[in-house]
This record gives C-alpha cells, structure tokens and sequence, in this order.
C-alpha cells in the first residue's frame, strides 16, 4: 500500500468499501429468502390427510410416502433457488464491483486533477535554471470554492511574493551597480588628474598609480554585477550569433593579458540566437578564467566550438592546478573559489564562471565543468540552435 499512489489506493477503498456492501446485501437476501420462501406447488405438508392405521389397508402407508416424496421435492426446490440467488448473485456481484472500480479509478483520477496541476507547476518552478526564473508562473486554477482550490491559491500567493522579493533582490543589485559607477569614475578622473600635473611628485605618482589599480578592481566588480543581474533576466530580443566568431574576437582580447600562454583555436561554425554582449562576455570569461588560473611554465588554454548532436558547443581547456571533483559546482557560485573559500587576493572575484553559467541558462543552455586528470578544467557550454 506504501507504493501506490493516492489515485489508487482511492480506487481500492471504494471498491473494497462496495464488494463489502455487495456481500454483506447478498448475505442478508440469502437470509431473508430462506426464511420467508414459500412451499413450492402451494402444498403444505399439513394440509395432506393424516393416515389411518386399519388392518390390512395400504393407504396410509401410501400417505405416508406421498408426505414423504413432497417434503423431498420441497426441500430440493428450495435449495436449487437459494444455490442459483447464490450463484447468479455473487456472479452480478462481481461484475457490478468490476465496473465500481473502473469508475472509481475514472472518479478519483479526475477529483486529483487539481493537485496533478499544482504538482506540475510545482516541478516547473523547481526545474527553472536560475533561482527565481518561473516564479512569474501561477496555477489559477478554476472550480469550487473547495479545500483544493484553497491550497491552490495560496501557493500562488506564495509565488507571488516569492517573485516580487526575487525581482526586487535583481533591481537592487542593478540599481546599486549603477550608483557605484559614478563615484568610480569620478575617483579615477581625480587620480589620473592628480597624477599628470607636472609638478607631482614621485611618491604622488606611485600613490596614484596604486589607488588607480585599486580603483580598476571595483569597476570590474561593479561591471561584473551588473552582467550577473542583467543575465539573470530572461531575453527579450534574440540576435543570430556564431559563437566561432565570437570566439575569434574575444581569444585575441584575452590573449594579450596573459602573452606567454598559448591558446590553441579550432573554430567550427556554431550558430546560435541570444544577446550577442551577454555572449561576447560568456567566451571572454571563459578564456580570461582559463589564462588567470594556469600553470604559466608550460601551460596552454584550447578553445573548440562546433555542433555536437546538433547543438552548438563551445569548450575551453586549460592546465593548472589539479582540482577535486567535488570543488567543480562550488566554482559556479558567485565570490566563491576553490575548498568554498572567499575571494582574496588579485586574482579576480570569483564573478567568472557565475556569469558564464547565468548567461549559458538565460541562452536557454548549459554551463558544466570537469575536472582535468593532470590538472585543470573543462568547460563546456551547450546552446540551443539557431
């Protein structure tokens, strides 16, 4: 009974419940028709004249087996009917508890049609790629006024808020990156005024170079939360993209940042639809995130994109450090690094392969990751075909 589902076990109560009925009725007809049954023929074994003994007379021995040959053909008649009440009675029994179980299965199939559509929406919810995409999605489901239709409703209030908190965390996030750019740039205009008078100093010019740096590392974090929020938003426009174009663009960019490392191309055309800025920043992490974290002495970083199953591909290979399997998913959460660590450091902010993955899923694709035997990481993005 554990492993049946409620649809079933609905089924069997019922019919359980109507075969009882049936037999409990059954067994009280056989009952009632024992008791009240008639004598068969309307004889009644009083009303046959009671024999006389005179000597030498055989009529009464004849009465005798006349009673005794009508009490037999009674009580024979007698059990034929109530065998075939039995028969005839247990066989329509079954047939009408056959077709109560059918209708029962068709009755609670369609009384748990309601929770069958929350279960659904429920699974759709769960199933988005990014937390909080598909809250926008409600069940409103429709009848009576019954206890179903109030867990219903509730849950779409939930959602409701669920949503609005959701969306109110993204414009948050937008809002405050876009605050934070203006100081930035009013600080780096200063500095790089202060610094190009002609009668600054040495000292103010290494004070000013560091602050600049300084001030580099939070405009690429600012940039890098903003692509994260904007890439947890579903696309409105789509744009045809080959993604080996946008690989031969951005693997010249990434390369000058790290010249001694060599990046091995093998373009095959992918085509695919989406943003094409939110694609561009998609390869560029990849392939920055794949020179930052290599083993500079005899390191290399391979970029192939191509259709695979007819899908289009982009996977960045690289060498470095050997990384546990089970560190691969934490490097997909923003500022987190490998061991669950925060980002400290200059060696970014851990912002990469969280926005990869955003961008990958807002594409309608996927971001994965495994890790090298002799060290470093696969990644392998799969988006949907043109």
């Amino acid at each position: 009974m554990k492993r049946l589902t409620i649809r079933a076990r609905l089924t069997l109560i019922y019919g359980g419940l109507f075969l009882l009925a049936g037999v409990v009725l059954l067994a009280v007809t056989y009952v009632l028709v024992d008791q009240r049954m008639p004598q068969p023929f309307g004889v009644k074994l009083r009303d046959l004249p009671t024999p006389t003994t005179t000597p030498g007379s055989g009529s009464g021995q004849n009465i005798e087996t006349l009673r005794n040959l009508v009490e037999q053909v009674q009580d024979e008649a007698k059990r034929n009917a109530l065998e075939s009440l039995l028969t005839q009675g247990g066989i329509a029994l079954i047939v009408v508890s056959a077709v109560a179980i059918a209708f029962g299965w068709l009755l609670a199939g369609r009384a748990l049609q309601p929770l069958h559509q929350i279960t659904g929406t429920a699974r759709r919810i769960a199933g988005a790629d990014t937390a909080g995409r598909g809250l926008h999605e409600r069940i409103a489901l429709t009848g009576p006024p019954d206890e179903v239709r109030e867990l219903a409703d509730t849950f779409d209030e939930m959602l409701e808020r669920l949503d609005r908190s959701f969306d109110g965390q993204r414009r948050f996030v937008a809002n405050a990156s876009h605050e934070l750019r203006t100081p930035l740039a009013l600080n780096r205009a200063l500095v790089e005024l202060a610094i190009t008078r002609p009668d600054a100093s040495a000292e103010t010019r290494r004070l000013g170079e560091s602050l600049l740096a300084v001030n580099e590392r939070h405009e690429r974090l600012i940039d890098g939360l903003l692509t994260l929020a904007d890439s947890e938003n579903e696309l409105t426009e789509r744009t045809p993209v080959d993604l080996a174009e946008v690989c031969a663009h951005t693997t010249d960019q990434a390369g000058k940042q790290a010249p001694g490392v060599p990046v091995r191309r093998a373009l095959a055309s992918a085509p695919t639809s989406g943003d094409p800025v939110l694609l561009e920043r998609l390869t560029f992490n990849l392939v920055e995130n794949a020179l930052r974290h290599n083993l500079p002495a005899d390191g290399w970083v391979e970029v192939r994109t191509g259709l695979v199953g007819g899908q289009p591909t982009l996977t960045v290979t690289n060498t470095g450090p050997v990384i546990p399997g089970y560190d691969v998913e934490t490097m997909f959460q923003p500022f987190r690094r490998l061991s669950r660590e925060r980002v400290v450091g200059a060696r970014g902010f851990g912002l990469g392969l969280s926005i990869v993955r955003a961008v990958a899923r807002a594409h309608g694709g996927t971001a994965e990751a495994q890790p090298r035997p002799d060290g470093g990481l696969i990644v392998t993005v799969t988006l949907p075909p043109a």
